[in-house]
């Protein structure tokens, strides 16, 4: 029961975090007349530099584990078997109370019985760019690739780069620094 629980949780979870802010017109006519008008347009670059700011303890929790193996004791969010979904804010520094840009809104499952990694599929509300690819936790730098976006970053690819600014192990908070750059159109 508790395995369905989780399952229903994270689909509804999922479901709910589409970002409700439209960009671009997205109607089937609208997206037909766009990819006429893709050959014609110059791809633009855009970079993007934020922190993410995973809590996962304290009074405002923005990440919380969902799922995790019953043999699995640990208490470590990147341990494996553990599915975490979170809401996180995107800020300008490292800092908490620095600017927020946006809301980085997904899920992270520790995927290795090796080293610590995570697979990561997120959704940048401000940007509404996806973001899929493996985050190998314990390395300086980590280098993931945007996949897709839509509105007006439709058919976004590039590349992510994060890297650990701040680790509080024992109330599992973080701080991670991302550099984005994509191409779209």
């Amino acid at each position: 029961m508790e395995k369905l629980s989780a399952i229903l949780i994270l689909c509804s979870i999922m479901v709910i975090s589409v970002p409700a802010i439209r960009g671009i017109a997205e109607d089937p006519k609208s997206v037909e007349k766009w990819f006429e008008n893709l050959t014609r347009s110059k791809q633009k670059l855009t970079k993007l530099h934020f922190y993410f700011q995973d809590i996962e303890s304290g009074n405002n929790i923005t990440s919380i584990q969902v799922a995790r193996a019953p043999n699995n004791n640990s208490t470590s969010a990147a341990a494996f078997s553990g599915i975490n979904v979170f809401d996180n804010a995107m800020t300008v520094g490292p800092n908490i109370t620095s600017k927020q840009l946006g809301r980085a809104q997904g899920l992270f499952a520790a995927s290795s019985l090796g080293p610590q990694s995570l697979k990561e599929s997120l959704m940048v509300a401000l940007l509404r760019s996806l973001v899929a690819s493996r985050d190998p936790i314990l390395d300086q730098y980590r280098e993931m690739s945007v996949v897709g976006g839509s509105g007006e970053f439709r058919l976004a690819r590039g590349i992510a780069t994060a890297k650990t600014f701040s680790l509080d192990t024992a109330a599992n908070n973080a701080v991670v620094e991302y550099h984005v750059v994509v191409i779209h159109c």
